[in-house]
């Protein structure tokens, strides 16, 4: 198999073949994020990734989980998802889901009868960073988003049947914005419907343009008894309709928590508060990462 550049996955995607459909991500534009700042995207020919398909079956006795990075390949069109989702499914008969990320644009790009199709040929997953419910916040990160924008495309994949796990980063508002990025998320999490919810903690990375702003004093960064005041109003305001599981396991986060909305939001909330009065309940700075 033949793997460019740096390769990234979902936290959920642990034990996953990963497989490089495309190189970098479409956009690379979002002034947070170090992922693919030195790749240029590009799409991989399918011989190439049907290649690296049969070399995996040679070394894997089972695949139950595929994942086709790199950073949004549902940009890809649909006859070649379908491709992809019909090449792995042959490949591997006793695959259960092949996942993909996928941003806002991706999914608008496609019609309802499109994602259907990528329902039905087996696409079980899409993640996709939100990363804010705030207008401007998005703005200032340069997403190339807008909060309704994400909110329709999450709400026309479930409604084809595909789940969406989406990503939100704690202090991604900064001090200046921290009110307005919790509530807006919180709002925006209720709002959209999506299966699953992941947060993140905002870890700013050297050469990304965030970082820059931090030097030079113009983004103030949260501590960490600040991300969990808005990780309390995130949870204040998610006002879940569906079921919504939501996590907080990923290596940047100090605190972990994990339930389903609404029915665990009173028991989140006292977990995070708990950690406000208690720093042991926390995971201590020197396990953090990207």
């Amino acid at each position: 198999m033949n793997y460019e550049g740096n390769v990234y996955r979902p936290p959920s995607e642990a034990y996953s073949l990963i497989i490089q459909a495309t190189i970098g991500c479409s956009h690379n534009s979002c002034s947070f994020c170090p992922m693919y700042a030195d790749e240029k995207f590009r799409v991989r020919p399918f011989e190439d990734v049907f290649r690296d398909l049969q070399e995996a079956r040679v070394e894997n006795p089972r695949v139950e989980r595929l994942f086709y990075a790199d950073g949004d390949a549902l940009c890809l069109k649909t006859d070649k998802l379908l491709a992809l989702l019909g090449a792995a499914y042959s490949i591997f008969p006793e695959c259960q889901r092949v996942s993909v990320y996928g941003r806002a644009d991706n999914i608008k790009a496609k019609s309802d009868d499109e994602l259907r199709q990528l329902k039905a040929a087996g696409l079980g997953m899409i993640y996709l960073g939100a990363e804010s419910g705030s207008d401007e916040v998005l703005r200032r990160v340069n997403k190339g988003e807008t909060r309704a924008e994400l909110i329709e495309a999450v709400q026309r994949a479930e409604a084809a049947g595909i789940p969406v796990s989406v990503t939100f980063i704690s202090g991604l508002g900064g001090r200046e914005l921290m009110r307005e990025h919790a509530v807006e998320t919180g709002t925006m999490i209720g709002e959209m419907g999506a299966s699953y919810v992941g947060l993140l903690t905002l870890l700013t990375a050297p050469g990304t343009p965030i970082f820059n702003d931090m030097a030079r004093g113009k983004f103030k960064q949260l501590t960490t008894p600040e991300v969990l005041q808005e990780l309390e109003l995130i949870l204040e305001n998610a006002e879940c309709k569906k079921p919504c599981v939501m996590r907080s396991n990923h290596a940047s986060n100090r605190l972990v928590i994990k339930g389903t909305l609404p029915q665990d939001r009173d028991r989140l909330l006292a977990q995070v508060r708990a950690a406000m009065n208690d720093s042991h309940l926390l995971r201590p700075k020197q396990y953090r990462g990207f």
